[in-house]
């Protein structure tokens, strides 16, 4: 009788732990998944400010470090993989695409060519796509966090190298104005 009472009991802590295993990995791949979102998006934003770069070009002529500054700040965004120096690459990008915005008012002819409002229609939707994929993957990342941090789950955490996941998080004020279009 007390060796069933020990199986049983020994049953119930495995398949707690493999719950508390499997919900950290279910999270973990929330996050992940979340991630891919947020790359997916940004990789939109990338292909379309070249063609969006490209257009304005043969308007503002003078206006060529503002131009130079967005493809390095696009570059220098690709480039980067983990999530602050992406968050913060991102800003710079953000920050270099709202002075572009700028510099077209002065710019009338540029403010009414086709393509170049499409462009900036299709940059729009993609920042908010954006900023819808960062949310869902801060959110998830919340839910990880709290899982890996949290009594009881955070033993079966550290038993298994479960780490913190990082917040795509704006780094100033500057960074999170939001860019300005306007037509």
């Amino acid at each position: 009788m007390q060796l069933i009472i020990i199986l049983a009991i020994v049953v119930v802590v495995i398949a707690w732990i493999v719950g508390l295993y499997n919900g950290l990995v279910k999270l973990r791949n929330y996050v992940k998944n979340g991630w891919s979102q947020i790359d997916v998006q940004l990789k939109r934003r990338y292909d379309l400010i070249p063609n969006l770069v490209e257009t304005a070009k043969g308007y503002v002529k003078h206006e060529r470090e503002t131009l130079e500054a967005i493809v390095q700040a696009r570059s220098k965004a690709m480039e980067t993989s983990e999530v602050a120096d992406k968050a913060k690459a991102e800003g710079i990008l953000s920050g270099a695409l709202s002075k572009l915005f700028v510099v077209v008012e002065n710019y009338p002819d540029l403010k009414a060519n086709q393509n170049f409002l499409a462009l900036q229609e299709e940059l729009v939707s993609t920042e908010n796509k954006i900023s819808f994929a960062r949310q869902n993957y801060n959110d998830q990342v919340v839910k990880f966090n709290n899982k890996v941090q949290m009594f009881p789950s955070n033993i079966i955490a550290n038993m298994f190298s479960f780490k913190q996941e990082q917040f795509f998080e704006l780094e100033n004020e500057e960074e999170k104005k939001a860019v300005k279009v306007t037509f």
